[in-house]
């Protein structure tokens, strides 16, 4: 199996000693029995596999939910020296800081975030130097929107561009590919997920509603 590093089984004793790089189901090894699953059962003592597949969710989303943390209390922190809370300098802040991290992820190797882009855009698939150019959009859409640099046009890229990235994540997901995530480039191996649809999501809500704002 997969991230299956190891197994030692003994019949006799009634035991499996599994060594895996990641947390894998309970269900997922009762399954790979095949033929046999009607004779063996798998379980495990003192587990809880709520537990296990909840660690292993944030062990696996650990710097993309790291890096929406930092960015969001800078961006609160900003407000704090505010008479009050300014919610569209807030959205503001926070896609210049989204677009310029994930923009820094996706440049510090660039033809592999092209490579890994190119597997499921819909864009990139039949142009495959989208993944060069979005990579560079990123940047400058973080630099605008930190320099308050045409608010309305800013807003308007964010959307179409977000709006189109979010078709091929979404075919992805429902179809269940088991493809790496481009979302920070081919630094960190992040699968596919609905994680990467609310990121996408996100995006463009903020810039749609700031639009209606204006």
């Amino acid at each position: 199996m997969p991230d299956v590093l190891s197994a030692d089984v003994s019949k006799d004793a009634g035991t499996a000693t599994i060594t895996m790089e990641k947390h894998i189901p309970l269900s997922a090894f009762q399954e790979a029995l095949g033929g046999a699953a009607s004779k063996y059962q798998i379980t495990a003592v003192q587990h809880n596999e709520t537990l296990e597949q909840t660690k292993s969710w944030f062990e696996t989303y650990k710097p993309i939910l790291l890096i929406f943390s930092y960015i969001t209390l800078a961006t609160i922190l900003i407000q704090l020296g505010n008479a009050a809370f300014n919610s569209m300098q807030w959205m503001q802040h926070f896609m210049a800081g989204f677009f310029l991290v994930f923009s820094f992820f996706k440049l510090l190797n660039i033809s592999g975030f092209a490579e890994s882009y190119a597997m499921y855009d819909i864009v990139a698939m039949k142009f495959k130097q989208w993944g060069y150019i979005y990579a560079v959009l990123e940047l400058g859409l973080g630099l605008a929107y930190l320099t308050n640099y045409q608010p309305y046009i800013t807003n308007i890229i964010t959307l179409v561009v977000m709006s189109i990235s979010i078709v091929g994540v979404l075919r992805s997901v429902l179809n269940k590919q088991k493809i790496q995530c481009a979302c920070l480039g081919a630094v960190f191996n992040l699968p596919m997920s609905t994680v990467t649809i609310i990121e996408d999501l996100l995006m463009i809500v903020m810039s749609g509603t700031m639009l209606i704002i204006m």
